[in-house]
């Protein structure tokens, strides 16, 4: 009876996460205007972005960039309001990375973006500051120490195999949270809170490990 408890609960977990409502991306991948998609960087095989699997807790979010701001608060010197160009026009940083869900998918891509640092820097982070929560237009959150964004140089991508971050991959920003499994790369991010404390988001307040390492425990 206990194995058949633990079994129920481990399905209730998968069948409620955000990868199990994943899709394929098909036509309706959002390529801007004449930019054309890579298919291999520095001889690694890319995921097409029309293959890769996609989930969201609401459906994809339409976020008008001309309106668009990313916000940085809490416990920061100078709270920010940038907008998307402002946000592109800094020194950006390219990484091929997978991104693997806890279901036990993967893909792989070429994101390019701005490093988390460059803008907390930018808003003067507080001493005793720990953790760094990333808000989306869905209501989502997660959140990720602020050493582990410093020391892996974290990046909150707006390209995808080097065409603009389409709107059902999380545009205008995805955090890429490499060697995190993939409910920590948020999208459709609108704003940033530096905090002192532990933070749950959403899928960590249901069950999720904080930590979420890949190869790690997935769970508590």
């Amino acid at each position: 009876m206990k194995m058949i408890g633990i079994f129920v609960i481990l399905c209730f977990f998968l069948l409620s996460s955000g990868c199990i409502s994943s899709d394929t991306g098909g036509d309706d991948v959002g390529i801007h205007g004449d930019e054309v998609e890579i298919f291999e960087s520095q001889g690694i095989e890319l995921t097409p972005i029309s293959e890769q699997r996609n989930n969201a807790i609401k459906g994809t979010q339409r976020i008008i960039e001309d309106t668009y701001l990313l916000n940085i608060n809490g416990m920061v010197d100078e709270p920010l309001e940038l907008t998307y160009d402002q946000i592109t026009s800094y020194p950006n940083v390219s990484k091929v990375l997978d991104l693997n869900c806890v279901e036990g998918w993967d893909f792989t891509g070429k994101w390019t973006g701005v490093p988390v640092a460059t803008l907390l820097d930018e808003a003067g982070v507080q001493e005793g500051a720990t953790t760094v929560i990333f808000y989306s237009a869905d209501g989502y959150s997660t959140s990720l120490d602020l050493d582990y964004l410093i020391d892996n140089n974290i990046i909150l991508a707006y390209r995808l195999n080097d065409v603009t971050l389409p709107q059902d991959r999380g545009f205008p920003l995805q955090l890429v949270a490499e060697s995190k499994y993939g409910y920590k790369w948020a999208k459709w991010i609108t704003d940033i809170e530096v905090i002192n404390e532990p933070y749950e988001g959403y899928w960590e307040s249901r069950g999720y490990n904080n930590n979420a390492d890949y190869g790690g425990p997935r769970f508590g």
